[in-house]
C-alpha cells in the first residue's frame, strides 16, 4: 500500500532546526528561511556540534559570506514566487536590490559566479515549478495562474512553460488528469 503525503518544506526545516537548536540550550531566533540569530555567541564546540547534527538532515552552516548572500538571493526569490500573494508588480531587479540591500548588478554577478546560472533563469525555473504545483494541487485556470505569477499574458506563461518543460500547460494538465484518473481507478 502506498500513502501519498504532502508537506511544507519550510515548516519541516524549521521544526528540524528548532529540534537541533534546543539540544544546545542556547537562546536563538530563526530569521526567515535560512538564518539563525543567536542571543549569545555560541562556542566553537557548539557550532561544530550543530554542523554535525545538521549534516544528518542535509543542512549545512554557510561560513562564506558571498555564498550566504547567494543563498539569500535564492530564498528571497523562492519566498516571492511561492507566496500565496500575487507577485509584486515591480521589477525583480528592484525587488531583490531593495530586499537584500545591494545593487542588482552586484547580486546578478555574484549569483552567476557561484551558481553558473542567471537570476532570471532561476526565477523562471521557480515560476514553472509553481505553475506545475498550482496545476496539480488546485483548480486554477491558466489565466489565474498567469495573473498570480505576474506574467504579462497567458501566452507568455505558456511559451515559457513549453520552453522549460517541453510540454504545453494544456498537455501537462491532460497528463495530470490521466494520472489522477488512473490512480483513482486502482
Amino acid at each position: 500500500m502506498n500513502v501519498l503525503i504532502k508537506y511544507d518544506i519550510s515548516c519541516t526545516c524549521k521544526a528540524i532546526l528548532k529540534e537541533q537548536l534546543q539540544k544546545l540550550d542556547v537562546e536563538y531566533n530563526i530569521v526567515g528561511l535560512n538564518e539563525i540569530e543567536f542571543k549569545i555567541q555560541p562556542t566553537s564546540a557548539q557550532i561544530e556540534q550543530l554542523k554535525s547534527d545538521f549534516s544528518y538532515y542535509g543542512i549545512e552552516i554557510i561560513d562564506n559570506q558571498k555564498l550566504a548572500l547567494v543563498q539569500k538571493i535564492k530564498d528571497t526569490i523562492i519566498d516571492m514566487v511561492w507566496s500565496d500573494d500575487i507577485l509584486p508588480n515591480i521589477t525583480t531587479s528592484s525587488f531583490l536590490a531593495d530586499k537584500l540591500h545591494h545593487s542588482y548588478g552586484y547580486l546578478a554577478n555574484l549569483f552567476s559566479e557561484y551558481t553558473f546560472a542567471t537570476i532570471e533563469n532561476f526565477i523562471i525555473f521557480q515560476k514553472i515549478e509553481r505553475v506545475k504545483e498550482m496545476t496539480i494541487n488546485g483548480n486554477h485556470t491558466l489565466t489565474e495562474i498567469s495573473y498570480q505569477l505576474n506574467y504579462s499574458s497567458v501566452a507568455h506563461l505558456s511559451n515559457q512553460f513549453k520552453k522549460t518543460t517541453g510540454l504545453t500547460p494544456s498537455a501537462f494538465q491532460r497528463i495530470i488528469k490521466q494520472r489522477k484518473a488512473l490512480r483513482d481507478s486502482m
